[in-house]
């Protein structure tokens, strides 16, 4: 009798462990549920685009990928993860946004970023932004920190110091190449932002967005990127959108507000949506794509120019990095 209690216990003792063993492992890899994060460099032309710059590209959409995908993975926010995704291509010089912004026609640089919360529908904006090492951190903060969405120039940067956002001289925006761009006044076929889209294992979406605006643009210039609904947008049950193009058309059609729009009142699928919001971009003249997640983890990343830095890494899809339409 006692030998057969024993023999229970051990047995259900093991049956404990192993379940404890399974629930950890489930817990880690997130379950049955599907997370990933999407991230865009930019769209543009891409013109004779060697390898090593074809590398650099995607040498840099991958860092952020891993970076932003660990996060998820670990159980963290889908807002932590777009945060630190788009922070890190603020860093690469390469991209249009942070380090790499361009200029304005008065060689100066201005910056804007947004960061919206799909749980709650809260969000953060800066615009026009001169000092800031990464734009993004200080969108986040106003969407924490104030009882504001957007804020603007000196006031933004004012903010920014108030909270401990990181500044920097405006010599480290300093690139030779985006300024020689500007006083040869050439056209820029490089429509460059970055952003970043993820949903966590909680199902919980956010998206980000930041740019150095377009080269040549008029000082005070604002683009989408900073207009909740136009350049960035993310809503729980349905989507999280980033843009990436000509702004002024994706703020006269609220592009990226736009496709959750479609998937909520036409209950059109997100790939539908995506390249509805696209298409329509392309008969009003606009340039540019977008990046959109839904809450079960489907990616969409359609554009109408000849290229678009962008990268997926879901848990049920993997990892891809692609420029072209044809990658």
């Amino acid at each position: 009798m006692e030998r057969t209690l024993k023999k229970n216990i051990s047995l259900y003792l093991k049956a404990c462990f192993f379940l404890l063993f399974i629930n950890t492992v489930t817990s880690e890899e997130g379950g049955d549920k599907n997370f990933g994060i999407v991230i865009h460099g930019g769209a543009g032309s891409y013109e004779n685009l060697s390898a090593e710059k074809e590398k650099a590209y995607k040498d840099g959409v991958n860092e952020a990928l891993i970076k932003g995908y660990e996060i998820l993975k670990s159980g963290g926010s889908s807002l932590d993860a777009v945060t630190e995704a788009v922070s890190i291509l603020e860093d690469f010089p390469l991209f249009n946004a942070g380090r790499g912004s361009v200029y304005t026609s008065k060689e100066t640089q201005e910056m804007d970023a947004s960061i919206m919360d799909g749980l709650n529908g809260m969000a953060g904006a800066v615009a026009s932004v001169s000092t800031i090492k990464n734009p993004i951190r200080l969108a986040r903060a106003v969407m924490e920190k104030s009882s504001h969405v957007l804020l603007v120039g000196e006031g933004a940067e004012d903010f920014a110091k108030q909270n401990k956002i990181k500044t920097v001289d405006p010599s480290y925006f300093h690139s030779e190449k985006n300024l020689q761009r500007v006083r040869k006044l050439k056209k820029d076929k490089k429509l460059g932002t970055v952003g970043a889209i993820a949903l966590d294992k909680q199902g919980n979406l956010a998206a980000a967005t930041s740019t150095g605006g377009r080269s040549n643009k008029r000082p005070g210039r604002v683009g989408d990127s900073p207009i909740l609904g136009a350049g960035t947008w993310a809503e729980n049950g349905f989507c999280a959108v980033s843009g990436t193009g000509h702004g002024e058309y994706f703020m006269r059609q609220l592009t990226a507000a736009e496709v959750c729009n479609k998937m909520k009142y036409l209950q059109m699928s997100l790939e539908d949506a995506a390249n509805a919001v696209v298409e329509r971009l392309s008969k009003t003249g606009g340039a540019g794509g977008i990046i959109a997640i839904d809450s079960t983890g489907k990616m969409s990343a359609p554009f109408n120019t000849a290229g678009m830095v962008r990268g997926m890494y879901s848990k049920e899809e993997g990892k891809t990095i692609k420029i072209y339409k044809e990658d």
